[in-house]
């Protein structure tokens, strides 16, 4: 782990490659998994309002799984998440293009400049997850088998995890902050 911060970044984060392969996964993490996606607090009044400029994206399903269970639940283990079509279905947010790949309706309207939030950090930041540990946040990678298109791409490109979710990184954490992890990983290639 280094610190950056306040956090505890896992060294995953320089270690491990990643680069997303929509064409081999198909958006499987908006699909797949027990529940939606983690929200904060400090989101779900923002999802609220951004849904609205979402809604022409969502399948018919999405809007009446939201219609029906709110704009997001609570997981088995009490967490703040997104809505599910269905008990294990995929996340009502989802979009489906002409591909069958499932991307964010949130980020769909966000490109068509019909609203300024983007789509909940922890899709932004996937596959990092972030957690608590004492006054820290932690800052880990996931590794979900879904994800291997994403791996084997990142290692063929030569992009470490935290260099693909720079944008992600900068909007939850801050530019200095991302700076700061990079001159980090910079230093540490230089002693190895």
């Amino acid at each position: 782990m280094v610190i950056v911060g306040d956090c505890l970044v896992s060294e995953d984060l320089f270690d491990e490659c990643f680069v997303c392969d929509l064409s081999a996964c198909k958006g499987a993490c908006c699909v797949e998994g027990e529940s939606g996606a983690p929200l904060e607090e400090a989101e779900l009044e923002v999802l609220k309002a951004a849904a609205e400029a979402a809604s022409p994206w969502m399948t018919a399903a999405g809007l009446e799984a939201v219609s029906d269970k709110g704009h997001f639940t609570r997981d088995a283990d009490g967490d703040l998440v997104t809505t599910l079509v269905g008990h294990h279905g995929a996340c009502a947010y989802a979009h489906f293009d002409e591909n069958g790949i499932a991307l964010c309706a949130f980020e769909k309207a966000f490109l068509a400049g019909h609203t300024q939030w983007q789509k909940p950090i922890s899709c932004h930041l996937y596959p990092v997850r972030l957690g608590k540990v004492g006054n820290f946040t932690s800052v880990n990678y996931h590794r979900w088998q879904l994800c291997e298109p994403a791996c084997r791409c990142g290692t063929a490109l030569q992009v470490p995890v935290f260099r693909f979710l720079r944008s992600a990184l900068e909007r939850r954490f801050g530019k200095d902050w991302f700076d700061e992890l990079n001159t980090i990983y910079e230093a540490r290639k230089q002693t190895r």
